[in-house]
């Protein structure tokens, strides 16, 4: 396949609209930013944002590359298929629930990052040992998407995925360095359009894959054998606790995210924070469709009658390229070019949102109130900037090495929802928890988590669940393991600050013994 002129052409175009959007937008905060704080400026926008702007924001952090594209090849795998397709629903579910419980106790105190109240209940110490797995959650999440727009520029653009990478990277890293929650903000703006008009539109991309000769039709193929198996999937009895567990997993373990907080911290009001999650719940959920089309539209397609061929990208092991391999050989080539803007608008408005998370945590809650307690906030905010520049530099190099940054960030992701999230329920509304069980609970999740193994890691486990089973000599754990350690570290956060407590004011250990 030779080089796609006007697809490159085209790309080059969204990139410099996006760059000159984070630009204009760094150039307006600056000019807001009389008489306010710039480093609360840069991480949450000086509580300013308007809830227009919030709900594309927040939207497009969770519409990510990884979202689009991974919807698309769940509901085309025959051993998936749209009901194990749980994202949509669980951002969804995760975003009003966020906005019901979570959004005013952080909005009302003013708080600037999720570590806040972490660090306010628990101590710096406790709060920087918190701040580990967030830190490479983001870190991996970016490197992780901008490995997917890498692989989906291959195959569309028929260029290196490095230059992809590079780019991506670059032009990220440069206006969120400019602008911070602003450019970030604003640039989402004109990203979720892009992939509204690329992709949900109903005269670009989903006719034509639908009513391609090649493809069958997907109301048919929901429930009928075809060229694969009804793609509508089915949820067998003995993988019923690790799909409950998947889903808890995505509803509770997507609020405790600097991600999320920092569109909901920068409303200028509680009720505006609210609302605005209540929306982006809306919207996560509604962009998701197009995806399930195209996947549905793979799995009925009859690869031999396209240029694509046999064997069928299932069985070449391009079941994740899914979604623009539908857009470049059941497309014409100018809508799998706007196919292809869609994917890069979805991967930048993830990557931006890591990016920012990552530099305002390790900036507000590690530079200035550990490393540097007296620094200015010009300092900070150049701490900020110079944090973005490394974890940018560190993500881009990892995305060379996407086979594993994936399941990095997945099992990153996982010890943020079983040691983060009981961390946060527990600050927020258990005020009586103390150091001694936030520590406790730490060290019972870590281990939990850890030991119960990685298979996509090659890590086995050290604990063997019920139902854990031996498969192609990789152990699969089917008990809700993941939900399990979450509610266990919660409990040891509970019980061990009160017995701490008992222990210190009964005096049935030295006074001189409390250190925390």
């Amino acid at each position: 396949m030779a080089l796609n002129i006007p697809g490159l052409v085209s790309l080059s175009v969204f990139f410099m609209l996006t760059l000159a959007t984070g630009i204009w937008a760094s150039w307006k905060s600056k000019k807001d930013q009389q008489n306010r704080n710039p480093t609360e400026m840069a991480i949450v926008g000086g509580r300013n944002i308007n809830v227009f702007i919030g709900l594309f924001t927040a939207t497009a952090t969770w519409v990510g590359g990884a979202y689009i594209n991974g919807t698309a090849e769940i509901v085309y795998l025959p051993s998936k298929g749209l009901l194990w397709v749980q994202a949509p629903v669980g951002f969804a579910l995760s975003l009003v629930i966020g906005g019901f419980f979570f959004v005013n106790p952080m909005r009302s105190k003013n708080y600037v990052t999720v570590m806040d109240p972490l660090q306010e209940t628990y101590g710096n110490v406790m709060g920087s040992l918190l701040f580990i797995p967030p830190l490479l959650g983001e870190v991996f999440w970016f490197a992780a998407i901008l490995a997917s727009l890498g692989a989906t520029m291959r195959v569309i653009l028929d260029i290196g995925g490095s230059w992809a990478i590079i780019v991506s990277a670059c032009t990220v890293i440069l206006y969120t360095l400019l602008g911070g929650l602003y450019s970030v903000a604003y640039t989402d703006v004109i990203q979720l359009v892009f992939i509204t008009l690329s992709l949900a539109s109903p005269w670009v991309c989903i006719p034509f894959a639908l009513v391609n000769s090649a493809t069958e039709s997907i109301y048919y193929t929901a429930t009928h054998q075809s060229y694969q198996d009804p793609w509508i999937g089915k949820i067998e009895k003995q993988y019923l606790g690790r799909w409950l567990d998947d889903f808890f997993y995505l509803v509770l373990g997507s609020i405790p995210w600097q991600t999320y907080f920092q569109r909901v911290l920068s409303a200028a009001s509680p009720g505006q924070a609210r609302l605005m999650s209540y929306l982006s719940g809306l919207g996560c959920f509604s962009m998701a469709i197009p995806s399930v089309l195209i996947g549905a539209v793979a799995a009925s397609t009859d690869w031999n009658q396209t240029s694509y061929g046999l064997p069928s990208p299932l069985e070449r092991g391009e079941s994740a390229m899914i979604l623009p391999l539908v857009l470049h050989y059941l497309c014409p080539a100018y809508i799998s070019i706007a196919g292809l803007g869609a994917i890069a608008a979805a991967t930048m408005s993830s990557a931006d949102s890591a990016l920012l998370s990552a530099g305002s945590m390790f900036a507000h809650n590690i530079y200035r109130k550990i490393l540097r307690k007296k620094a200015t906030e010009m300092e900070v905010l150049w701490a900020m900037r110079t944090s973005m520049l490394v974890f940018g530099a560190g993500a881009a190099g990892l995305a060379f090495y996407s086979s594993s940054i994936y399941d990095l960030w997945f099992l990153s992701g996982e010890l943020v929802y079983a040691l983060l999230f009981p961390q946060l329920c527990c600050a927020l509304f258990i005020p009586s928890t103390n150091t001694y069980g936030s520590a406790a609970g730490f060290l019972v999740g870590l281990l939990l988590r850890l030991l119960a193994g990685e298979p996509a890691l090659s890590i086995p486990p050290v604990i063997c669940y019920p139902a854990c089973s031996l498969v192609n000599g990789t152990y699969s754990q089917l008990f809700p393991f993941k939900i399990f350690t979450m509610l266990l570290t919660l409990g040891t956060i509970v019980a061990v600050s009160y017995l701490a407590a008992v222990l210190f004011q009964r005096n049935l250990l030295p006074r001189r013994w409390d250190i925390c």
